[in-house]
């Protein structure tokens, strides 16, 4: 017993509950309580007041009695002359079940945060908040909160043995309160105070303590969207994504950040005006630092507090699927920061990542990178995926940083990576995660798509797992994009020796699922923003601008671009700024809107510009040889007949008669000319119908003379 209450003073006692609260001796029944700060305990028994004997002079108190106490029991605390009353939380049986630790010893728990963190429960009639927290290598755990003054003698923890999973019921404390884990380690004997890493809320940065148990009030509306997402054809759909920074898409005039339900109030209208589908989140996983723009998260289960509640979010969410928008979460599992009161080294030991930091550190980010060989790893990871469809409805996940999590070696020069066992470089814990996440998003949440930001030529990453593919949905075209870039960025009189660059991704374009992104690492770190790459004098660029995004809705592929992209924005993103919504004032930037409000709208209306976007019979060149003028003409199909006509001339010569080849004889009207006045361009244009001829022409049975206005982009349909 001695030993106990010495080990219990040095805040080493692995066992508090062989100790603490109730227990028979013999006939005898003992309580027995811990608090430093308390002159007397009293234990209050039906109509009894009984006093506990101190047992140690640091505050140990004991009752023993021949007569079972009623249960669940309260004691008095005296502290001079305050008292307080409370639940013994040692007197509560274990509530975790098994089968939820077996499943997350086994990687398997999918629904962890509903058995890790904190939750307001009721145990045997009582209110109050269940803890627990995976810490294998501690030798004591305790809850460190508001509640007992951050005293980690206070409220020390359960061990739920191999699981390496600790619990504890605190009574009566208040939801939203405070808290931390102060673990000590059972090798090192070093004491570490750290945040939870399954919390669902923390408070404001600069401060990192978790929130008990934060409200979940909102009630959903959007049942309709829902029941619509789970028989959504999406293979066959338009997806036309803005991709946004909450934090710099507007701002206040004082600098703050607009909160969820003011982007619900401002975002979601201007979106669905504008005619995206979907709304893409940068992470809003709480993360310590704001220009890291959520990509080092320190909270995987929760929505950061800049910007309101996790209620508000869920209220966001819920207002874009009521509008009619799909919302998608940029989603980080590649890697952690180095953050000392979070993830890093957790218990003292490298929990979540690797010992090795020729495994677990990315030398170029400072970052650690997961174990996703270590089971509770995997279960951490998946709960975190279910956690925010789940609970917050999102109608997608874009996995950051694929390549990274991939590639053994990614980034690393020889001798600074380890093989695979099999002597590879492919990280085969990494490649069974990422399979076992795109099964249960599948499964669990029809409707919902994964995206993978994956740079490399790692093959069938959106093809199902069944197949030998990765699993998810779709594979963001990074090669398209680079090179669809490069070549804009040449000016118009050299274009002609790189037109290799717009035709080269044909040869794979079906190889994958793909959208087409025009994302935020585009504008950024120097890169400038999408009009600062065009080359060329004022007018040059725009009329470039315009042209590569005409190009780019009328590309097989779903699309996706970055706020300030549509506004023809002229410095490059900061994250610490809203966007440039001034520029609007001048024609220019006006213009480029104007074509993504017709270009999103024609999109969306012409099933030829999107139903095929997968297959190769979606898509045929009219002409891609004609590189000394710097033209290119493609047709678009859909499974019903539909077609539309592109032709895209990338100079800024005019070309009054330009014969392009056509695909039956009829009538065709110009839908859409990025060299419009409406716009700001030239108005060049072809008015009224033009009438095919039955002139074979480019390999087709007829053609037309248009013309093609300079640095444009002109589209073409049968008339009806």
């Amino acid at each position: 017993m001695n030993t106990l209450i010495e080990s219990l003073l040095q805040v080493r006692l692995y066992d508090p509950f062989g100790l603490l609260g109730l227990h028979r001796d013999g006939a005898d029944w003992i309580i027995r309580t811990y608090d430093p700060n308390a002159t007397s305990v009293e234990l209050l028994n039906h109509d009894n007041v009984m006093p506990l004997q101190p047992v140690h002079p640091s505050g140990v108190f004991e009752w023993r009695s021949k007569e079972e106490p009623a249960r669940p029991y309260r004691l008095r605390m005296n502290y001079g002359n305050a008292t307080h009353e409370i639940f013994d939380p040692y007197q509560f049986p274990p509530h975790l079940s098994p089968q939820d630790l077996y499943l997350f010893s086994e990687g398997k728990l999918r629904q962890g945060y509903r058995m890790l963190g904190s939750h307001a429960v009721e145990i045997n009639g009582v209110q109050g908040i269940r803890f627990a927290v995976w810490a294998p290598n501690a030798e004591r755990v305790s809850v460190v909160g508001e509640f007992n003054q951050w005293d980690g003698r206070v409220h020390p923890m359960r061990s739920l043995g191999s699981s390496g999973v600790w619990e504890l019921f605190i009574p009566e404390i208040k939801q939203h309160a405070l808290y931390r884990y102060e673990i000590r380690n059972r090798d090192s004997g070093h004491v570490l105070t750290k945040t939870d890493p399954y919390a669902q809320g923390y408070e404001l940065r600069p401060g990192t303590a978790a929130l008990a148990a934060p409200f979940n009030q909102h009630r959903w509306q959007d049942g309709e969207w829902m029941e619509r997402r789970a028989q959504w054809d999406w293979l066959h759909g338009a997806i036309n994504i803005y991709e946004i920074h909450a934090g710099s898409w507007k701002r206040h005039p004082d600098g703050r950040f607009y909160t969820y339900s003011e982007l619900a109030a401002d975002l979601v209208p201007y979106v669905k005006g504008m005619g995206y589908t979907h709304i893409e989140l940068l992470p809003i996983s709480e993360h310590p630092l704001d220009e890291s723009w959520g990509y080092q998260a320190t909270g995987y289960f929760a929505p950061t507090s800049r910007f309101g509640s996790p209620d508000e979010l869920r209220h966001f969410v819920d207002t874009c699927h009521r509008a009619g928008i799909g919302v998608i979460l940029d989603w980080v599992p590649a890697h952690f920061p180095q953050d000392s009161w979070a993830l890093a080294r957790f218990d003292g030991t490298a929990l979540f990542e690797h010992a090795d930091p020729r495994l677990g550190f990315h030398q170029d980010w400072g970052t650690h990178i997961f174990n996703y060989g270590r089971n509770e790893v995997k279960s951490f990871l998946m709960s975190s995926a279910h956690y925010w469809l789940a609970e917050f409805h999102f109608d997608g996940l874009r996995v950051d940083a694929v390549a990274s999590m991939l590639y053994l070696d990614y980034s690393r020069k020889e001798g600074e990576w380890i093989p695979n066992k099999y002597g590879g470089r492919e990280n085969l814990e990494a490649v069974d995660f990422l399979r076992e996440m795109n099964i249960m998003v599948h499964e669990e949440f029809p409707g919902a798509l994964t995206f993978a930001e994956e740079s490399t030529a790692w093959p069938a990453v959106s093809r199902p797992t069944y197949l030998g593919g990765l699993g998810f949905s779709i594979k963001w075209n990074m090669g398209w994009m680079n090179d669809t870039l490069s070549y804009f960025q040449n000016d118009p009189v050299h274009r002609r020796y790189h037109h290799n660059q717009l035709t080269f991704g044909q040869l794979y374009a079906y190889t994958e699922n793909f959208v087409l992104p025009f994302s935020h690492d585009e504008v950024v770190h120097g890169k400038g923003s999408l009009l600062s790459k065009m080359p060329g004098d004022a007018w040059q660029k725009f009329a470039n601008l315009r042209l590569l995004l005409a190009y780019q809705m009328t590309s097989p592929g779903k699309k996706l671009n970055f706020m300030g992209n549509e506004i023809a924005q002229g410095r490059e993103w900061q994250s610490a700024w809203e966007l440039e919504w001034w520029q609007l004032g001048q024609d220019y930037h006006r213009g480029v809107q104007n074509l993504c409000y017709d270009l999103n709208q024609l999109y969306r209306s012409t099933p030829a510009l999107y139903d095929l976007d997968f297959q190769h019979e979606g898509f045929s060149w009219i002409d891609c040889n004609d590189a000394e003028q710097s033209v290119l003409s493609y047709q678009r199909r859909a499974r019903d007949g539909s077609c539309a006509v592109v032709a895209l001339n990338l100079t800024p010569v005019p070309r009054a008669r330009y014969r392009i080849g056509l695909p039956k004889q009829a009538q065709y009207r110009e839908v859409l000319n990025s060299d419009s006045q409406h716009y700001t361009g030239s108005n060049m244009g072809n008015a009224g119908l033009i009438q095919a001829e039955a002139i074979p022409w480019m390999g087709l049975p007829c053609s037309a003379e248009i013309a093609l206005p300079p640095l444009a982009a002109v589209v073409l349909v049968p008339a009806a």
